[in-house]
């Protein structure tokens, strides 16, 4: 009994050690656009009894007003970033965090101050000022961007940048934004007329015009004050944006992802050859397994914060990493 007790004693010592952490709010306030008073705030953890000079994961979210933990207004509620931050700890990196622009702490903020919805610049932005942070924090020795769906196209501009010491692109688009759109807005079996509509705003605003719905299914889409920034994202090419990144490279493919389809990766790793690449079959666009076929079934693991992130995928990071 005696040494079972002993036994038991050192097996939760262990876990303990292996599951300790300590977190520490970062913030960044914007510079973009400017003159606007408005602070980004976030997390950053570290494992308990870290060594100096370790490597720290940024986490660049997906579209959207998308927080720290991984969540939206509309309709997210997975924390995927939240497990996924805390898996990769465990695995011995530090990972930082934060509100995007209209999102957690800043969104009350940001709706009264910002002048129309935010576009690629400030994104990118706001991912440089919170790489440079890091890179300023003497206790890490490299900073590691991954960017996750929209966030990949942001954090290769933002690492290329910043000279970010790798790159990690997650269920990341390899396609302009006008070609996944006419992909996602419409399905093949649309209205024809809609759907011609559709294809002709998507090349007119690729060509930097202004364009004027008449469907009204598209009014709402393509209303003015979106415009801007659809011109602006679709000016950005993510194969370009890849090649011009000169560090070491992992693509991870979500290989039951809904949103985006296998071409995607294909067009990033013939962007990168040279780039690390792994597939997890099972993993959905929100970074979790679904074994099954069903579209319901799939979007259902955007909103269980009980379900872990996909198995083997914090360790694939891990081991790019190079702790």
């Amino acid at each position: 009994m005696f040494r079972f007790t002993l036994i038991l004693t050192f097996v939760s010592f262990v876990l303990c050690r292996a599951n300790a952490q300590t977190s520490e709010p970062i913030q960044y306030r914007i510079t973009q656009p400017a003159n606007v008073d408005l602070t980004l705030t976030g997390t950053l953890t570290i494992p308990a009894g870290s060594p100096k000079n370790r490597a720290v994961v940024l986490i660049v979210g997906g579209t959207g007003p998308i927080d720290r933990d991984g969540n939206s207004i509309y309709g997210l509620t997975g924390n995927a970033y939240k497990l996924l931050a805390d898996s990769l700890v465990m695995q011995g990196l530090a990972v930082a965090r934060y509100d995007k622009r209209l999102s957690g702490t800043n969104r009350a903020d940001a709706l009264t101050k910002l002048p129309q919805p935010p576009l690629p610049d400030d994104y990118i932005s706001d991912a440089v000022g919170f790489i440079r942070l890091l890179q300023a924090d003497r206790r890490f020795k490299q900073v590691v961007v991954m960017g996750h769906d929209e966030g990949s196209l942001v954090g290769m501009r933002a690492a290329r940048l910043t000279g970010a010491s790798k790159f990690v692109s997650v269920a990341g688009a390899g396609r302009n934004l006008a070609d996944l759109l006419k992909e996602q807005l419409m399905p093949a079996n649309g209205p024809a007329d809609v759907r011609q509509e559709l294809l002709g705003l998507l090349d007119s605003l690729r060509a930097g015009q202004t364009v004027h719905p008449q469907s009204v299914q598209l009014k709402a889409q393509f209303a003015p004050r979106f415009q801007a920034a659809y011109r602006a994202w679709m000016q950005l090419e993510p194969v370009d944006e890849l090649k011009a990144f000169g560090g070491p490279v992992l693509i991870v493919q979500a290989g039951n992802d809904t949103q985006l389809a296998p071409v995607d990766a294909q067009q990033l790793q013939a962007a990168r050859p040279d780039a690390s690449f792994q597939r997890f079959d099972q993993m959905t666009h929100q970074l979790k397994n679904y074994e099954g076929t069903s579209l319901i079934g799939n979007r259902q693991t955007y909103n269980q914060p009980s379900l872990p992130v996909t198995p083997g995928f914090p360790a694939v990071i891990a081991q790019f990493v190079g702790i």
